[in-house]
């Protein structure tokens, strides 16, 4: 579902960069590889790599993912209405817009390299417990999809977790959602298919703020562009 859009481009960059320079860290463009996590560690005052085992190995000593990562409230500056999702892919933050000079910000997982994308869509439909079905193009590619190519409930092990905002374009589903995940340690990670994934209990709150037809801004260094709405 990857694709770069001229039309994208001719209609929608003036507002997709406007969004850029304004969003808290700016993103560079430039780079063909999305570039890998790092956290701050206080003790010696630098930035470290955080890497899928470092994640494991965080989430298995304290029981949540860094500090970072976490549920808050933060100064925000955008043009963009309350409402509005936008999400820093290289960060690995997801926005909620708030109003106020304010958002709420959420850790996330997003695609690992050649899955990373960045457009505008929005929330098309809402579901709770939502059933997986993964796509034809993942089913080809995976063989643990296979024996769910015809749907797996909802339910504490299904990839999709708790909640799930269904990404469209238009009235199209882009096949890319933002939802919980069995896998909290993989928070702040390039580790999915396109997907944005957040912990459950985060996903369940943004799901409770959210209405249908919300605004979603991807920001991606290096992504594939998505056609916009």
């Amino acid at each position: 579902m990857k694709r770069s859009s001229a039309s994208f481009l001719g209609m929608h960059s003036a507002t997709f960069l406007a969004v850029a320079g304004l969003l808290i860290g700016g993103i560079a463009a430039g780079s063909a590889q999305v570039p890998k996590t790092q956290i701050y560690d206080t003790k010696t005052r630098t930035w470290i790599a955080y890497d899928s085992k470092k994640a494991r190995k965080y989430y298995a000593a304290n029981g949540q993912v860094p500090e970072a990562f976490r549920k808050q409230v933060v100064p925000f500056r955008t043009a963009e209405k309350p409402g509005t999702i936008i999400i820093d892919g290289n960060q690995h933050f997801l926005y909620l817009v708030k109003g106020g000079g304010q958002a709420v910000r959420y850790g996330i997982g997003v695609g690992r390299d050649g899955f990373g994308w960045a457009g505008i869509v929005r929330v098309g439909r809402v579901a709770e417990w939502p059933t997986w079905t993964p796509p034809a193009e993942m089913v080809a590619r995976d063989p643990k999809a296979v024996k769910f190519a015809g749907g797996m409930p909802g339910g504490p092990d299904n990839p999709l977790g708790a909640r799930a905002l269904y990404l469209y374009e238009g009235d199209q589903d882009t096949i890319y959602r933002i939802h919980g995940t069995p896998e909290p340690w993989s928070i702040g990670l390039n580790v999915s298919s396109g997907c944005i994934r957040m912990n459950n209990e985060d996903i369940v709150d943004l799901a409770s703020q959210i209405q249908v037809g919300a605004k979603v801004i991807v920001l991606m260094q290096g992504a594939s562009l998505y056609k916009g709405v």
